[in-house]
């Protein structure tokens, strides 16, 4: 189906690339989406714009569990704004850790380059804008 004619989508299983020239593009999100992001090893459409066009990734995420590793965007800042639940979300800065806790209605900007990861504190719901080329992880 052409972007043009699509019509309503869930953001949970359709995520959007916000082109750089202003452009927004729905990408369906399959199960091998990440492994193929992460790997470079583009096969489902949509994937490559992610990493190899710029622009920003927005998304929803549903989370029940705390992070099991940490992350960062060496790119660009990353958008959270939280829909329902509780979560805090971990800055690790040179100072030590800070937390920001995000309660429904709020939002906060994970700067560039900084490892971060979620806690939760009540499972619940997410929407992420994201420049995400070069996005990075490391274990706990």
């Amino acid at each position: 189906m052409a972007q043009n004619e699509r019509g309503a989508f869930d953001l949970f299983g359709t995520y959007v690339h916000l082109g750089d020239g202003g452009g927004a593009r729905p990408v369906t999100v399959t199960e091998t989406f990440w492994e193929e992001l992460m790997s470079g090893d583009y096969r489902s459409e949509g994937v490559a714009d992610f990493a190899e066009k710029g622009g920003w990734m927005l998304a929803t995420f549903h989370i029940s569990q705390d992070m099991s590793s940490w992350e960062q965007h060496p790119a660009g800042d990353e958008i959270l704004h939280l829909l329902s639940g509780e979560f805090d979300i971990v800055l690790e800065e040179p100072g030590g850790n800070r937390v920001i806790e995000l309660r429904p209605g709020t939002t906060c900007v994970v700067p560039k380059g900084v490892w971060h990861r979620f806690l939760v504190r009540s499972p619940g719901n997410f929407l992420s804008i994201t420049y995400g080329r070069g996005t990075q992880h490391r274990p706990l």
